[in-house]
């Protein structure tokens, strides 16, 4: 069984990687598409005679990891999820206004506590422009509340234990598997996504980004 590793950190592109260049290269040929304004892209690949190459949407499965689920221009798959006071919240709660939905690793952690502080740093613009936030990450409403109580956090935050709805989205993880992705959905009031943004590093970049996007809508 042989191991393909790819790590992209290059500008957004649509990229052809690993194209078979001959009848006995067994490597695969993959076409995956980097959302538009994505600007941090990993993709971790394993191939054995039992490996399966399936698309939909620009959704790749390779033994089970399947990437780039939800698009820019497709619907928002649905979920419901509870929030950090114990009410279930569903995604269909907001059609009718733009909703910045913004998955991260996990509750203060540097990078998360930067990227939470400078959406709540900046939430009267989010409101100015008619949209709501929503943070999305795998610790429980317990740890949501204590997060958000002591960041005085003004948005919601959603408990997607055992990482359910990311799965469902696709959103790939980075450093090899290792670190959950930190991706951001801009959708708007009819509920189709309009930016995808993936930056790990650079968390207060997601912020920019998505007000830049809704001033266009």
């Amino acid at each position: 069984m042989a191991s393909l590793t790819v790590l992209i950190h290059s500008p957004p592109t649509l990229l052809h990687t690993a194209t078979t260049k001959s009848p006995y290269d067994r490597t695969p040929s993959i076409l995956r598409y980097a959302p538009s304004s994505s600007q941090f892209c990993g993709l971790k690949l394993s191939h054995s005679s039992s490996s399966s190459l399936r698309s939909a949407n620009y959704c790749y499965s390779v033994k089970g990891s399947i990437f780039a689920k939800v698009n820019k221009g497709s619907k928002a798959p649905s979920f419901t999820l509870k929030d950090q006071d114990g009410n279930s919240v569903s995604l269909d709660k907001f059609k009718g206004k733009p909703v910045v939905v913004y998955f991260y690793p996990a509750d203060e952690s540097p990078s998360c506590t930067k990227e939470a502080c400078a959406f709540r740093d900046s939430y009267e613009k989010f409101k100015k422009a008619g949209a709501e936030v929503v943070g999305i990450s795998s610790d429980d409403p317990s740890s949501h509340k204590a997060f958000a109580k002591k960041h005085r956090l003004p948005f919601t935050l959603l408990s997607d234990e055992g990482n359910k709805v990311r799965k469902d989205w696709g959103i790939p993880n980075d450093l090899f598997g290792t670190l959950p992705g930190r991706q951001t959905y801009v959708i708007d009031k009819n509920g189709v996504v309009q930016l995808i943004y993936n930056n790990q590093f650079q968390p207060e970049k997601h912020i920019d980004e998505t007000l830049k996007l809704l001033q266009t809508l």
